[in-house]
């Protein structure tokens, strides 16, 4: 007896006992897909953040020393405007007194010495008739640099009993300032 035709066992996908045929696809291992430059396919790249550290640390330590030397330029300034201002004070006191020879010795520098002899500071000091009444009255230093020496130029008034006297000095010097201009006149 002839048998029946058989059916295909794919034919009818409605069919009970019907199994869906596997696609047609190449198979691959993960080992065998090519290297993706970016990490995991899907992913975005590693941002770097080197550049932002650099330049937050170029800022930081700008910032470090802006804070650190302001302080330390403003001590070495202030340092040096009262320096002159003690000399000058400590100077007129010298003079006020009539103490002109120790003046003289501790506070002109070795070329002021050249140029004005001690009997010639000596006696245009006494001139002044400065007495202990006489008080002085300094203005702010102005202090300057020139070829790595410090300038302090102190201008003020010796005031004595109804006369001043205009004071104008100049102290120079790397390490120690030492008076290097001097006028010392009545004003009229």
């Amino acid at each position: 007896m002839p048998r029946p035709p058989e059916r295909p066992a794919l034919s009818n996908p409605q069919d009970p006992g019907y199994e869906a045929p596997e696609p047609l696809r190449p198979r691959r291992s993960r080992s065998s897909l090519p290297p993706s430059p970016f990490g995991l396919p899907g992913q975005p790249p590693a941002k770097s953040r080197k550049g932002l550290w650099i330049v937050l640390g170029i800022v930081g330590g700008v910032l470090l020393l802006v804070a650190a030397g302001v302080p330390l330029l403003m001590g070495l300034v202030g340092g040096q405007a009262r320096q002159a201002s003690d000399l000058a004070d400590s100077f007129t006191r010298l003079v006020i007194a009539g103490d002109t020879h120790k003046a003289y010795d501790e506070y002109l520098d070795p070329a002021l010495k050249e140029q004005l002899p001690r009997e010639d500071f000596a006696s245009g000091i006494e001139s002044l008739n400065l007495d202990s009444s006489c008080t002085m009255m300094f203005d702010d230093p102005q202090l300057s640099e020139d070829s790595g020496s410090s300038i302090a130029d102190v201008a003020g008034v010796i005031q004595c009993g109804g006369k001043d006297v205009e004071m104008v000095y100049r102290f120079a010097g790397t390490d120690d300032l030492k008076m290097v201009t001097i006028r010392l006149k009545p004003k009229v």
